[in-house]
C-alpha cells in the first residue's frame, strides 16, 4: 500500500463504517474515530485513536480536535447542507481531503436510462433524507470550487451480519418459519444491488489519501444485483425453509399500511438499481463483489442466533404483514 495517512473517522462503528475503519488499520493508517459511544455489536479494532463526541455537536467536535490536523476526514454521520456547511468551516485547512458519504438513493427516480453511472441526475422527489444529502453535495461541490479539498461517496444499500435486507428484517425470518405470508414489495422482479460491508470497505479505503479521488464522486457498490424474489427466497433457505409464502403487494399500498416503509419504497426500493462500477474500479481495480446474499444471509442468520437479544419481533410489522397478505389474496 501507499504512504500511511492520519485519517479521521466521524461515526465509524456503524453498518457502512466499520469494516472500512478495520480495514484502514489494517492497511497501517493512524486511524481515529469519533463518535458519542462505541457500539457494542461492532468492536473496533485495535490501535485505533478513540474520541467521544457527538457528531452533531460543532462546538463539541472543536474542543475535542482542538490541535489536531488530519490527512483525510471521513464524515459518515452529516445527513443535511448545514451540517456539511459547519465542517467545511471546522475542517477547511486542517486536512487534505474531506470525503462526505452520501448516499446512491440521491440519482434520479424513476430512471430513465439504466445503468446508473455517476453523472445520472440527482433527483428523488419522493424522499427527505435523498433531497437533504443532495442539497448537502451541493454545497461541498461550491466549496469545491473554492478550494476545499472533497471527494464524495454513494454507497446503496450496503449490510453486514446484522442488517437483514428485507422490509421485517427479523420478522420476515420468525413467519417465514412460521409458515406466515411475507410480504414482498411490487411483483418481487425488480433488480436490487447488495453490497456486503467488507466489499465496501475495500472500495472505500481505496479513496483515501488518492489524489485522483479529490474533487470528484463515486459510487461504491456490488456488482451482484439479484431480484427481490431471490433476496427472499435465499433469507428463507438460510432460515431453513424451503418454500416461503411469498405475497406480493403493491409499494403505494404498503405505504399507505405501513407510512414508515413509504419513503424507502417509493424513493429507492421500487426501481431497479443496477450500478456502472467502472469509476471506482479504475482508481481501485481491487474492489469488487466477494460476498454475494445468497451466502451472507446464512452468516446473517448464523449471527442472530449466536445473539438472542437482538431477536426481536416487530408487532407492528407483523400486523401489518397479516393486514396486507389478506388484502392481497382477496383482491
Amino acid at each position: 500500500m501507499g504512504t500511511s495517512k492520519s485519517v479521521l473517522f466521524i461515526g465509524g462503528s456503524g453498518v457502512i463504517s466499520h469494516a472500512a475503519v478495520a480495514r484502514a488499520v489494517e492497511q497501517g493508517h493512524q486511524v481515529t474515530v469519533l463518535n458519542r459511544g462505541l457500539d457494542s455489536l461492532r468492536p473496533m479494532p485495535e490501535g485505533i485513536e478513540y474520541l467521544v463526541a457527538d457528531a452533531n455537536d460543532h462546538h463539541a467536535i472543536a474542543k475535542t480536535l482542538s490541535g489536531k490536523d488530519f490527512d483525510v476526514v471521513a464524515q459518515f454521520r452529516a445527513f443535511t447542507p448545514e451540517h456539511v456547511s459547519k465542517d467545511i468551516e471546522l475542517f477547511k485547512d486542517r486536512t487534505g481531503q474531506y470525503v462526505f458519504i452520501s448516499t446512491a438513493t440521491v440519482y434520479q427516480k424513476p430512471l430513465k436510462r439504466h445503468p446508473i453511472v455517476e453523472s445520472t441526475p440527482l433527483v428523488n422527489p419522493f424522499w427527505q433524507y435523498s433531497q437533504d444529502k443532495i442539497a448537502a453535495e451541493n454545497v461541498l461541490t461550491d466549496a469545491m470550487r473554492a478550494g476545499f479539498p472533497i471527494t464524495i461517496v454513494r454507497p446503496s444499500h450496503t449490510y453486514d451480519n446484522t442488517l437483514i435486507p428485507t422490509m421485517g428484517k427479523w420478522t420476515d425470518v420468525l413467519r417465514m418459519r412460521e409458515g406466515k405470508p411475507v410480504i414482498v414489495h411490487g411483483d418481487g422482479t425488480t433488480q436490487w444491488t447488495l453490497t456486503h460491508t467488507n466489499d465496501f470497505a475495500v472500495g472505500f479505503t481505496g479513496l483515501l489519501g488518492n489524489p485522483l479521488a479529490i474533487g470528484d464522486s463515486f459510487h461504491i457498490v456490488g456488482d451482484y444485483a439479484p431480484d427481490w424474489n431471490s433476496i427472499y427466497t435465499d433469507l428463507a433457505h438460510a432460515a431453513g425453509v424451503e418454500s416461503p409464502d411469498l405475497v406480493h403487494v403493491a409499494s403505494e399500498t404498503i405505504a399507505r399500511v405501513s407510512p414508515e416503509h413509504g419513503p424507502g419504497l417509493l424513493g429507492d426500493k421500487s426501481y431497479s438499481a443496477v450500478f456502472d462500477n467502472s469509476k471506482i474500479k479504475a482508481l481501485v481495480p481491487e474492489f469488487g463483489t466477494t460476498i454475494r446474499y445468497d451466502d451472507a444471509a446464512y452468516d446473517q442468520i448464523a449471527w442472530y442466533e449466536s445473539h438472542p437479544g437482538q431477536q426481536q419481533r416487530d408487532a407492528q410489522w407483523d400486523a401489518a404483514s397479516d393486514r396486507l397478505a389478506t388484502y392481497a389474496r382477496s383482491i
